[in-house]
């Protein structure tokens, strides 16, 4: 199962593709832990839910920004190097899905590559789709080669942030404090840090990150209600705020972070736009928490999230088909 390209023939593994490779928060979790500046917008020592203000416009439209990855085969790349070189062949999909009293999807790109560090690899031709070599560092072949399917991934999605910011923005409401909201589903960093009202929505909580008094006030807050603003560095540097979308028993858990989200904003805004970001966050984001007998996930994946997450593994294609074009592909 090898074909000739150039210098370099290719083995397609017969494994199952998702065997062994850590994905998403597995990753993100080995984040070191935070240097945290409480004060930010109140005092640690006095820290309350907040309720949000209501004193400016809401944009007329929500943005959610997400993607998807899958890994189609792993791959050995052979000729280049005295022994085979790991590979892997991914498909990637990011969307933006636009709520304004409808949600519809307004954009997706499809990214299929083939990623490794062999220096002799030329892109993989096969008779559904063409997978275009990218490097990655040559390490941990696992660890190594999925980092860069998520940089790839996290440069698709900055590409249709930046491709709708300059529309979006034209639309700013008189009064609005910022200019809009896109959500970007996950950590903020590497995605549209640029891009101006982007937050990063983080679901889950891997780390405590707060001190206990402060994790208690988390804890108390009701459905709507923020934490403050506070920043945080690990090797990176953001404000962040808790976001309680729901009642605890509206999803049938007495679990005290039970629908509660962490989001996080780009540290080069002032002080006071983060603060009205987080406003803006807890004014819009709940109506969107979705229920329990729609989504296990729920209330913190939101409904536009969800229904965009199946759109986009849709439009990856059948991974069967992918899978066995591959091999063919190999076998010429």
């Amino acid at each position: 199962m090898t074909a000739l390209l150039a210098t370099a023939t290719y083995t397609v593994d017969p494994w199952d593709p998702s065997y062994g490779v850590a994905y998403g928060d597995e990753l993100d979790s080995r984040e070191p832990r935070a240097a945290l500046d409480l004060d930010v917008e109140l005092p640690a020592a006095s820290w309350r839910a907040v309720s949000p203000a209501h004193t400016a416009a809401l944009p007329s439209s929500v943005l959610f920004l997400d993607g998807v990855r899958r890994i189609d085969a792993r791959v050995w790349v052979h000729g280049v190097a005295p022994q085979p070189v790991p590979a892997i062949a991914a498909s990637l999909a990011a969307g933006l899905v636009r709520c304004d009293g409808t949600a519809r999807i307004v954009d997706v790109r499809i990214d299929r590559s083939l990623y490794t560090s062999a220096a002799g690899a030329r892109d993989l031709d096969t008779r559904h789709a063409t997978y275009t070599v990218r490097p990655s560092r040559a390490g941990r072949p696992d660890d190594d080669l999925v980092l860069a399917v998520q940089r790839r991934l996290a440069e698709l999605e900055v590409e249709l942030a930046t491709a709708w910011q300059t529309a979006w923005q034209s639309e700013r409401p008189a009064g609005s404090a910022v200019d809009g909201l896109l959500v970007v589903d996950g950590p903020l960093r590497g995605h549209a840090t640029h891009v101006a009202g982007a937050v990063g929505y983080v679901k889950t909580h891997h780390v405590p990150y707060l001190p206990p008094d402060q994790a208690a006030v988390v804890a108390g807050m009701a459905a709507g209600e923020r934490s403050p603003v506070f920043a945080m560095t690990t090797s990176w540097r953001r404000y962040s705020w808790y976001l309680r979308l729901a009642e605890r028993s509206a999803g049938g858990s007495a679990a005290p972070w039970s629908g509660v989200v962490r989001l996080e904003c780009s540290a080069d805004l002032a002080a006071a736009g983060a603060v009205a970001l987080a406003d803006l966050t807890a004014r819009l984001l709940p109506p969107f928490a979705s229920t329990p007998h729609k989504d296990p996930r729920a209330p913190q994946n939101l409904v536009p999230i969800g229904g965009l997450e199946r759109q986009l593994r849709h439009r990856l294609g059948d991974p069967a088909l992918l899978y066995r074009a591959l091999r063919a592909a190999a076998r010429e």
